[in-house]
């Protein structure tokens, strides 16, 4: 269903409810909204696959929107609303987006991004005005509530970089088709949980992130209750679960184990009975915060591994891990198949890349040989993931697309930071490696090669993350530095990353021990 029919049964029902506040909206305020979207949409010539770029915090503005896109064939571009002006307008020009929406909440980083999107004619902003972003709820309000004439579905086209530099789009071929729950895997998912008609969801990380919006999409479709936070806060959670009597919550790692840190009186102290499922995915996690975290809220805990690329998806429920553990289950989209470098299959338990047969075509936005170096001769996908499958085809995942970091659950691609480390002066080589983190999976870490040794200090170190964050948003930036005389290196120049990674962390274990 989409949010019009569902008005139709249940048009009080709220669809959106802005967590600690008054704010919220019924699901015939949704519809009616989408709609007046669509419409604003059409009148200023945007038809099925027209790109546009929302750059909104977790509100209302940011689902209706999302609706308004998947009822008029817009292809929606979500933006980290934590990057710098720079990298937004990049997406946003790559992208080819012909409207933005953006909140006045990044107002500074508005104002100095017109000037960049020059390209850009249609631009509205929510909560407020700037010159050249008029309101968007005025812009929206003038447009009338009936459904556009030529209703379509639409789609998103998120950005994922790899480790080779700068985002990239990835797309999927548009083809204008009626409105209808379509065959992407994510609308079936809300079944293996025993999910149903009319769930609250808690939603405790940012919607431009595809997971928390495909898991809304999907069980929006099924009438939920969404339920948004701005930030995550672990015994915040809970007093929500609590509130909302919430029945559904996606996390990544780290929230699990910020909310098994707290104390176990605290967490004791909140009813959250009312959960039927929790699931987990994004990056991996460490077994045995899986575990503690099935022992405090029982076997409702799943997990999925899947890529932005839409190329696979596994499952793994409570049951199947502790029976499996460390493993991220079994295939429910594409057949996977484990290669060695040659394309030769490996048997079970023999660690190789990770493809998937028979999965949806993607591109790689302005970039063929990225697109071309996703597929193998037979047209099986990857990643560049590493992982084996045991006896029972079940999926372990060994390590992640060469040099790319997780921490927190976000993607950090390192040779961003590396790319701007480079340029300052003083410096002569740079690698951004990703190591152990207690408690963010994976902490961004600089290995500096300073001109002059005499540089190889507390105040450069400072100096190096400084000029990083004036660049880039924080996440993306090393939040240490350390030095050496000289990086590993072939004779051909490719840094040798996993030599060095290995010595960082080696060296760590051993200054504990």
């Amino acid at each position: 269903m989409y949010p019009a029919q569902v008005a139709e049964n249940a048009p009080d029902r709220p669809a959106v409810v802005i967590a600690d506040s008054a704010k919220q909206i019924s699901y015939r305020q949704l519809a009616d909204r989408a709609n007046q979207i669509a419409q604003l949409f059409r009148a200023h010539g945007l038809g099925p696959g027209a790109h546009v770029a929302i750059m909104v915090e977790n509100a209302a503005a940011y689902v209706e929107t999302v609706w308004a896109a998947h009822i008029s064939g817009i292809i929606l571009t979500p933006v980290n609303n934590s990057l710098t002006t720079r990298e937004v307008a990049y997406l946003i020009n790559d992208s080819g987006a012909r409207a933005v929406i953006a909140s006045a909440r990044f107002a500074d980083v508005i104002e100095a991004l017109t000037p960049e999107i020059e390209n850009v004619r249609l631009r509205f902003l929510v909560g407020g005005t700037l010159p050249g972003w008029p309101s968007f709820e005025q812009a929206r309000g003038a447009q009338p509530s009936t459904p556009i004439e030529d209703e379509c579905q639409g789609g998103y086209m998120y950005y994922s970089s790899g480790t080779t530099g700068r985002p990239k789009g990835i797309a999927l071929p548009f083809v204008r088709t009626p409105l209808e729950v379509d065959e992407n895997i994510v609308r079936f998912l809300p079944r293996l949980v025993g999910l149903g008609e009319g769930e609250v969801v808690l939603v405790p990380g940012p919607l431009f992130h595809s997971a928390a919006s495909n898991w809304l999409l999907a069980l929006m479709h099924a009438g939920a209750t969404i339920v948004l936070m701005q930030r995550f806060d672990a015994e915040a959670v809970l007093r929500l679960i609590e509130r909302y009597r919430v029945t559904f919550v996606q996390f990544v790692p780290t929230h699990m184990i910020r909310l098994l840190r707290l104390p176990e009186h605290t967490r004791r102290s909140y009813d959250v009975s009312s959960l039927k499922a929790i699931v987990h995915a994004a990056a991996p996690c460490p077994a045995e915060v899986k575990r503690a975290m099935i022992d405090w809220a029982g076997p409702i805990l799943c997990e999925y591994y899947a890529a932005t690329e839409g190329i696979g998806v596994t499952w793994i429920n409570s049951a199947d891990w502790l029976r499996h553990p460390g493993s991220v289950g079994r295939s429910l989209v594409g057949r996977i198949h484990i290669l060695d470098d040659d394309d030769k299959a490996l048997p079970p338990g023999e660690v190789g890349t990770i493809y998937f047969e028979g999965s949806r075509r993607f591109e790689y936005h302005n970039d063929a040989d990225k697109t071309k170096d996703s597929y193998n001769p037979k047209g099986w996908a990857t990643v560049g993931d590493l992982g084996y499958l045991d006896e029972d085809d079940f999926l372990y995942l060994t390590d992640r697309r060469a040099n790319l970091i997780i921490s927190g659950g976000v993607n950090i691609y390192p040779q961003e930071a590396e790319n701007e480390i480079i340029t300052m002066p003083g410096v002569a080589d740079v690698a951004v490696l990703g190591i152990p983190h207690p408690d963010m999976g994976e902490q961004p870490v600089a290995i500096v090669q300073p001109i002059e040794w005499a540089d190889a200090n507390d105040t450069f170190a400072a100096a190096v993350i400084a000029h990083c964050r004036s660049r880039l948003a924080g996440y993306k930036c090393p939040r240490l530095v350390e030095f050496r005389r000289e990086l590993p290196r072939t004779e051909v120049g490719k840094l040798l990353k996993h030599v060095l990674r290995d010595e960082v962390v080696a060296g760590r274990l051993g200054a504990s021990s």
